[in-house]
């Protein structure tokens, strides 16, 4: 709902209804017994101005980077009130977001990482389960 919303490919309307699709569509999947991890990796303007400028020099990594990704990094602003409501609307505690700070490419990781397996051991004890216990 980020490009739609931003970009002006669908209404308020319609992203307003989205987010009730996505609750419901994320209800029905943990009512089911999955569990539901999500995560918003978040860099700062600057962090993702060098990153961009480091990976434009990298012959072996500018194929990542295209003229959509600068196009869409003057829309920075509007993406991160898009990104604020979104999370709002669809933080649940059958599906709650997890925000990692990313900065720091390893520590993002490690969170990403850690955050899974909090998340798979919760369900499991929420389905009657014992996790294995720490190594």
């Amino acid at each position: 709902m980020l490009v739609e919303r931003v970009e002006g490919y669908a209404d308020k309307a319609a992203w307003k209804r989205a987010y009730e699709e996505i609750r419901d569509f994320e209800r029905m999947l943990s009512e089911e017994g999955m569990v539901l991890v999500k995560f918003w990796l978040h860099v700062s303007s600057r962090e993702q101005l060098e990153r961009f400028e480091r990976r434009s020099k990298d012959p072996l990594r500018t194929w990542k980077l295209t003229d959509e990704d600068w196009r869409n990094r003057k829309k920075r602003r509007a993406y991160l009130r898009a990104v604020e409501d979104m999370v709002e609307q669809t933080d649940r505690e059958n599906a709650p977001w997890t925000l990692v700070e990313a900065g720091s490419k390893r520590y993002a990781r490690v969170k990403v990482i850690e955050s899974v397996i909090q998340a798979i051991e919760h369900g499991m004890r929420r389905q009657g389960m014992k996790p294995p216990p720490p190594v």
